[in-house]
C-alpha cells in the first residue's frame, strides 16, 4: 500500500507536468489572429509565381535554397522573409501563404495570407515596368479573402479577425529605383526628389486608409532602406562599380522619406478612431549592418550571394552560389539574405508588439 508521502510526491509530479504543459501551451498560443501582409518583394511569399505577365519571379533555385525541401516557392532570398519571421515569433504561422495559391485550407484563410507583389509599388507608374500587382490593388484581393473568410466563421467572427489582425505592409523602393532614379520616368514632372516623395506618400495614404475602411486596424508600415547601399544601386551607378561605394544623395532621399513617413503615420492615425499604426524601421538596422558586418557575422555587405549586382544578374540555375549564405548581407543584388531578415525581425518585435496591447 502506497504511503501517503509516496501519494504526495506523486500528486506533487503530476501537477509539476499539469503546470508545465500549461505554460508551453501558454508561451504557444497566437498573439494575434491573423496576420497580412501587402507591399513588394521584400513580403511576396510566391503570389508573382501567379501572374503569367509578372517580369520578376522566384520560383526557381537558387531561391528557397535553405526552406525546407529547398523549395523555390517565389521568395526572392534563400529562406524565410521577414514576414515569415513575424508570423513565426506571433506564433501564427512558420510561413504566410500566398493568397493566389490554389486550394489554400480554411485554416490557411483565417490564419492569415500574403497579398504582396514583387515590382509592385505604390505608383501606378512602377507597375507598367514589372506587371506587378499595384499596391493599391492588392485591396481587391483582401475583399476577396474576407468574403472567403466569412463564408469559414460567419461575419461577426471574420470581423473580429480583420480588427484583430497584425498587417504589414512594404514598398515604396521599386518606386523610386524605376521611376526616379534608374528610369527617370517621373522626374520631369517630379524635377525634385521631395516633390515625388509627397505623390507616393499620397498615394500611401489612400492605401492604408482603404485598409482600414476594410477593417484593419493594427498596422506596420515599413520605411525605405538605404537605397544607396543596395547592390543593384551601387553596380549601376557609373563609376561606382569598381569600389562599390554607396550613393550617399539616394540615402539622404531614403531618411528624407522616412521621416515624413513616421510623421503622416502619426497623422493618420489620430485621424482613424481605434486605430494602431506604427512605423517599421530597417533603415537603421540595415546601415548598422553595413557600417559593421562583423557584429552580425557578416563577410560580404556589397554583393549578393548569387549574381554580379546588376537587374539581369538576378539569382538563376546558371549563376554562382556563394558557400556560406548566412555571410552575405543581400541574397541577389536587391534582396536581403535570411541572416538580415532574423535581426530586422528582431530589431523591430519591439514595435510591433506595442500592436498586441489592448
Amino acid at each position: 500500500m502506497a504511503t501517503s508521502k509516496t501519494i504526495a510526491v506523486i500528486l506533487f509530479l503530476i501537477t509539476l507536468v499539469a503546470s508545465s504543459n500549461a505554460a508551453k501551451k501558454a508561451t504557444t498560443r497566437p498573439l494575434a489572429p491573423a496576420i497580412l501582409i501587402f507591399g513588394d518583394s521584400s513580403v511576396d511569399t510566391g503570389n508573382n509565381n501567379y501572374l503569367p505577365d509578372a517580369n520578376f519571379k522566384a520560383n526557381h533555385i537558387p531561391y528557397g535554397v535553405d526552406l525546407p525541401g529547398k523549395a523555390a516557392s517565389g521568395r526572392f532570398s534563400n529562406g524565410k522573409l521577414y514576414c515569415d519571421i513575424v508570423a513565426s515569433k506571433l506564433h501564427i504561422k512558420e510561413l504566410v501563404p500566398p493568397f493566389l495559391q490554389p486550394n489554400l485550407s480554411d485554416t490557411e484563410i483565417v490564419t492569415g495570407v500574403n497579398f504582396a507583389s514583387a515590382g509592385s509599388g505604390y505608383d501606378d507608374q512602377t507597375m507598367l515596368l514589372t506587371k506587378a500587382i499595384p499596391v493599391a490593388n492588392q485591396t481587391t484581393m483582401l475583399k476577396s479573402y474576407i468574403t472567403r473568410l466569412k463564408s469559414i466563421v460567419g461575419e461577426k467572427k471574420a470581423m473580429e479577425i480583420i480588427n484583430g489582425a497584425i498587417v504589414m505592409v512594404s514598398a515604396g523602393t521599386n518606386d523610386f529605383i524605376l521611376n526616379y532614379y534608374d528610369f527617370p520616368t517621373r522626374r520631369e514632372e517630379y524635377p525634385k526628389v521631395s516633390d515625388y516623395q509627397n505623390f507616393v506618400l499620397k498615394n500611401l495614404q489612400k492605401f492604408v486608409k482603404e485598409l482600414y475602411n476594410l477593417g484593419c486596424r493594427k498596422m506596420s508600415v515599413g520605411g525605405l532602406p538605404p537605397m544607396g547601399c543596395l547592390p543593384i544601386q551601387v553596380t549601376t551607378k557609373p563609376g561606382r562599380g569598381m569600389f562599390r561605394r554607396c550613393i550617399k544623395s539616394q540615402n539622404k532621399d531614403a531618411v528624407l522619406y522616412n521621416r515624413k513617413l513616421q510623421k503622416l503615420l502619426s497623422a493618420i492615425e489620430a485621424s482613424l478612431p481605434g486605430s494602431k499604426i506604427l512605423y517599421a524601421n530597417v533603415y537603421d538596422p540595415m546601415m548598422d549592418m553595413i557600417k559593421h558586418p562583423a557584429k552580425y557575422g557578416f563577410k560580404e555587405t556589397k554583393i549578393g550571394c548569387c549574381g554580379a549586382g546588376g537587374l539581369s544578374d538576378m539569382c538563376n540555375s546558371e549563376t554562382k552560389l556563394c558557400s556560406n549564405h548566412s555571410e552575405y548581407m543581400f541574397f541577389d543584388s536587391i534582396h536581403p539574405s535570411l541572416a538580415t531578415y532574423t535581426y530586422l525581425a528582431g530589431s523591430s518585435y519591439s514595435t510591433l508588439s506595442k500592436l498586441l496591447e489592448p
